[in-house]
């Protein structure tokens, strides 16, 4: 499986349990840790975890054995790491505090600003 195919079947899997403000983040020039990140919020501790397992179901029926799912106890924010693409699925509040987004635009700015213009 490719990994635009795993990014795909993972926000498909987030859709089918209405997931809100899906966002998919390309770091692989930021990290050598994964190359995707997508992060979405649930309404409910239930919600995040129903989201978590459907990405977990998912995944597995398609040979892809996630390294691990952090989180699931509280509900709040579980983390579903799938090697190439790592899924991070919160409550609202806990999403706005921790605020992923802005800290990997964030380091795109950086980048930008570092590189040389000709």
């Amino acid at each position: 499986m490719q990994i635009e195919e795993l990014v795909q079947l993972v926000v498909d899997a987030l859709e089918e349990l209405k997931a809100k403000d899906i966002v998919k983040i390309d770091v692989r020039e930021h990290t050598s840790v994964t190359d995707y990140m997508i992060i979405a919020s649930g309404t409910s501790n239930r919600q995040v975890k129903a989201l978590a397992d459907n990405v977990v179901e998912k995944a597995k029926d398609a040979g892809r054995q996630p390294m691990g799912v952090e989180g699931k106890e509280s509900g709040e924010w579980v983390l579903v790491d799938l090697t190439d693409v790592v899924v991070h699925i919160m409550q609202p509040a806990t999403r706005e505090f921790y605020d992923l987004e802005r800290l990997w635009q964030s380091a795109e700015s950086r980048r930008a600003a570092q590189q040389p213009t000709e």
